[in-house]
């Protein structure tokens, strides 16, 4: 590879192999971490410690120079196919400097070492370098292409490589050697695990559930998913018990003495439910790591006296990695509601990914949901090999304009095999013998003469914006005017009381009314209503006063405690019919006790109104489930019912084997290009579909 590549621009993503390395040579160059040789006796062809800024320590094997055969135990070269890293690019600069006549031999002679490497195509052992050193009674123990002969176990090998090696310092045995054979005790012991579990369970040796309560068919399927698979992602719909299952694993692995220690990083409103759940399926302790940070710090260091579980936010987790790495040491790690770190970028996605455990589950009802960028963020935390660099994945699976920016998606039959081992993915449908039934209808009303009067500029004005982006990429500040105009837009749809208090004018308040006046008619049915507005949700709230039903409120601006008070209350209190919610609940949040779901509006995307319906529609309903969609007639809201099928076709299209609709890849490619900041735009509620 020619040393005067030019490293690639940050966002030109058509990169060559050849600039990929000249930018780790670049990294290196800048960077300069200090690097030791680890055995003084090889100048060259030795182990060499490298630490990285971060505080981390990588370990790089030379073995060849003249062919630039090397090995370094970071995430980087273990992925990119490249054959180098910063880490042994800045070992080659420190070579130049410390042993520049040793390294200049090194270029023209052949490797003075022999190492033992890990021979994958064949699944053994083979040798490489100065094999004339390799003494005659290991010699016999491999062919004459130096790979393995069958019938000789791999781990005795090693052992009797390593001995010899203790004599002879022209031996190595290499350290990608020794993962091999971890991963391949690893692969065997999962295999048995799940062998050794049915079997059990069948002799009646074993408990049928792990928890206090029995587990549905497909939620034992995703436990033992999660446990044997041991790096997974449990991607089921909402309201399928993600967090159960998830459970039951870590119940199995601790019963079996597997995992001692569990970490659970999830949003801070989502820890009260895990707290529930542990307490409710389990007998095993659990603490919620909170106050300062030597408060938590201590916690992570009772170690095996410690709590089985320890919950704390992404956010802690972002800030603890090193001690949790260091003192708590955790056997799983568990990533709750992880659309959180989907974003690779990021700084807490980053810190979060350097948490280390053998086992680690990843939770999600949306893998997927804008770009591909975020499945991949998502599973390069269980296993960077996977889908490997992402400079191979954006070649592999965008296709890409002269510039370098994604202008679509390809080979999504390519990706969802890829994923398939590791992703584990029901959608209600396909459970539905074990569910309750549930039927769905959309109710169209239209606007009224002040919500057009309103809502008609707002319209003429999307369009034109909408008509400049299509011609070229627009600007942040165009692209947020745009985000922000279609907001108001569906805010305009709902009510114009939303920005204006002055006029309370709300067609869909007439027909929530009649909706509840019906299915409160029959004793003991409890409704659920879901806005994105609270503004809208006070109209509601008129609408139950005047019809004297008892309602409990539930919105963005109570605290945890009186939203705890509002569940309590809608769950026990029989004179409760009407639960009046924002998208503020969290996820895990169980409902059943409802059999009506009204949504005043849709939301942005797919996997918000799947959280709404799951409140009810979940296990542990054993009645039917009405939902109900409110939609105003000849506005974006319809536009917004085909861009949520768009954005559910394109998950679908990787995460299951399912057709993408006609035109679907297209169309998030453009969603994609237009709204490459939608994540921001969501946090400050200007989300809005796209303009299709």
């Amino acid at each position: 590879m020619p040393p005067t590549a030019e490293p690639p621009r940050e966002l030109n993503w058509r990169t060559t192999d050849e600039q990929e390395v000249a930018r780790r040579r670049q990294r290196a160059v800048e960077e300069r971490p200090p690097v030791r040789n680890v055995d003084p006796r090889h100048p060259v062809f030795s182990n060499f410690a490298v630490r990285s800024p971060s505080g981390l320590e990588y370990s790089v094997e030379i073995r060849d120079i003249m062919w630039r055969t090397f090995h370094c135990t970071c995430v980087d070269f273990r992925v990119n196919g490249l054959g180098t890293c910063k880490h042994i690019e800045a070992v080659l600069l420190h070579l130049e400097q410390k042993a520049p006549l040793e390294l200049a031999a090194a270029r023209t002679s052949r490797p003075v070492r022999a190492d033992l490497l890990p021979d994958p195509a064949r699944g053994g052992l083979r040798v490489e370098g100065a094999t004339e050193k390799i003494p005659r009674p290991l010699r016999r123990l491999f062919d004459t292409g130096l790979g393995l002969r069958p019938g000789h176990a791999p781990e005795l090998v090693v052992q009797a490589w390593r001995q010899a090696a203790a004599r002879e310092p022209a031996l190595r045995v290499s350290q990608e050697t020794d993962a091999w054979i971890e991963s391949r005790r690893r692969a065997a012991e999962a295999v048995q695990l799940r062998r050794e579990y049915e079997q059990k369970v069948h002799s009646g040796e074993w408990p049928p559930h792990e928890t206090r309560a029995p587990l549905y068919p497909f939620q034992r399927e995703g436990m033992l998913h999660l446990a044997c698979r041991e790096r997974a992602l449990l991607a089921d719909e909402m309201g399928l018990g993600k967090t159960v299952q998830a459970i039951a694993a870590c119940a199995l692995l601790h019963r079996i003495g597997r995992a001692r220690r569990v970490l659970i990083v999830a949003p801070g409103t989502r820890l009260p439910e895990w707290e529930e759940h542990i307490g409710r399926l389990t007998r095993l302790s659990y603490a919620v790591a909170d106050g300062t940070k030597q408060k938590r710090a201590a916690l992570y260091g009772l170690g095996d006296d410690g709590p089985v579980f320890t919950l704390l936010t992404y956010e802690q987790a972002a800030a603890d990695y090193v001690e949790l790495n260091e003192s708590l040491k955790p056997d799983v790690v568990i990533l709750d509601e992880a659309q959180r770190v989907k974003s690779w970028q990021s700084r807490l996605a980053i810190a979060v990914k350097r948490l280390r455990s053998r086992y680690a589950f990843v939770l999600t009802p949306t893998p997927l949901e804008n770009d591909l960028d975020e499945l991949y963020s998502l599973v390069s935390f269980l296993d960077p090999a996977v889908l490997g660099p992402l400079f191979r994945f954006n070649r592999e699976f965008y296709d890409l304009d002269r510039h370098g920016r994604p202008v679509g998606v390809r080979n999504l039959d390519r990706l969802r095999a890829r994923v398939a081992p590791v992703i584990l993915r029901r959608r209600k449908d396909d459970v539905a013998a074990q569910l309750p039934s549930r039927a769905d209808r959309w109710i169209y009303v239209p606007l009224s003469d002040e919500q057009r009067a309103a809502y008609e500029p707002l319209a003429r004005e999307a369009g034109e914006l909408e008509r400049a982006a299509r011609a070229t990429p627009p600007p942040p500040e165009q692209r947020a005017r745009l985000l922000r105009v279609l907001s108001l837009m569906r805010m305009i749809c709902d009510t114009n009381y939303i920005l204006n208090p002055d006029e309370r004018a709300c067609p869909k308040l007439g027909e929530i009314s009649r909706l509840l006046r019906d299915a409160t008619a029959a004793p003991g049915v409890k409704v659920l209503v879901f806005s994105e507005w609270e503004r809208m949700l006070e109209l509601v709230r008129g609408a139950c006063e005047k019809l004297r039903l008892g309602f409990a409120w539930h919105t963005g601006s109570l605290g945890a405690p009186e939203r705890r008070a509002a569940v309590e209350k809608f769950r026990e209190d029989p004179e409760c019919r009407v639960f009046l919610s924002t998208d503020t609940s969290s996820p895990g949040l169980s409902l059943e006790n409802a059999t009506v779901v009204i949504h005043c509006d849709l939301p942005w995307n797919p996997a918000r109104l799947d959280q709404r319906n799951a409140r009810a529609w979940r296990p542990g309903q054993d009645r039917p489930v009405t939902v109900l969609h409110l939609v105003s007639e000849h506005t974006i809201e319809h536009r917004l019912m085909h861009t949520l099928e768009r954005k559910r076709a394109l998950a679908d299209a990787v995460l299951l084997d399912g057709p993408t609709t006609p035109g679907g890849r297209a169309a998030a490619a453009k969603e994609r290009g237009l709204f490459a900041g939608i994540e921001e735009a969501n946090r400050l509620n200007l989300a809005a579909p796209s303009p299709a």
